[in-house]
This record gives C-alpha cells, structure tokens and sequence, in this order.
C-alpha cells in the first residue's frame, strides 16, 4: 500500500516548519536589534518624559517595562525557534518511518508530536494532525493466501 498522501502532507508540512524557523528567527535578530538600539531607547525615553499625561515615576516605570520587554522578547522568541526545530525533527522522523510502509503507527505518533511542538492550531500542525490520522486509519491490505489456492485438498 502506498502511503504517498502522508508522505506529501508530512513534505508540506517540514517546508512550513523551515518558513517558520526563517521568519522566527529574523524576527527575534531584527526585533531585537532594533528595541536594544540607543538611540531608539533615547527616542522614546525622552517621549516618555515629555509626555503630559505621565509623571516621571509613571514614565520610569513604563521605561523598565519596555526593558523587561526586549528580553522577554529575546528569550520567548528563541524558545519559539527550538520548539520549531523539534517540530521539524519530528517531522522528518514521520516521514522516515511512514515511507515505504514500515511503520506507520509510529509515523503517526511522530507527526502528533511534531504537530504540538509546532503549534497547538497552526496550519502546520494541522497539516501533520491529518497526515498522523491517515497514518492510524489506513490499513496494510490483508493477503489472504490459503483462501485461493489451487490445489485440491481431500
């Protein structure tokens, strides 16, 4: 039995996986690079301060917050890029063990992780969700040998 829709479903959704790691990844550099620039902290230090509606213990506050921020930032978004990468290994493993039929409860079990490594409702997990139910649903065709033989028996 072929098992050519999980192998493509599980293809689409590594190629998904790899645009995510891109993305994350030069979101977390730009993004982080460009909140820790001083003058950009200058910039908005002295907007803060001269803002009306805020006082200076409000504005000191608001400015520690924006420092708590950019690391957080940082940290969340490296933890979103390995989640990504162990999503993409169990992926491939899927792949690995569903081509050529040899074990596909396994694959399945491969593509349930990677798709809950790459998000609970993203498509990519949607993806690898679909390719892991056609991997449990899908039988092996049974060959039933000893019912059409040929020679007689008496």
């Amino acid at each position: 039995m072929s098992r050519t829709g999980e192998v493509v479903l599980g293809i689409i959704g590594a190629v998904f996986n790899v645009i995510a790691i891109i993305l994350v990844s030069l979101l977390v550099i730009n993004g982080s690079t460009a909140l820790q620039d001083e003058e950009f902290s200058t910039i908005m230090e002295q907007e803060m301060l001269n803002d009306p509606q805020l006082t200076a213990e409000e504005a000191e506050q608001a400015l520690g917050f924006v420092e708590v921020f950019v690391d957080l930032f940082g940290v969340i978004g490296w933890a979103a890029v390995v989640a990504f990468v162990i999503s993409l290994i169990f992926n491939i493993l899927g792949i690995v063990f569903v081509s050529k039929n040899k074990k596909p409860k396994l694959a399945g079990i491969m593509f349930i992780l990677g798709g809950i490594f790459a998000g609970i409702i993203s498509l990519t997990s949607i993806i690898l969700y679909v390719a892991a139910i056609m991997c449990f649903v899908r039988k092996s065709p049974v060959k039933f040998e000893d019912e059409y033989t040929t020679e007689q028996t008496y």
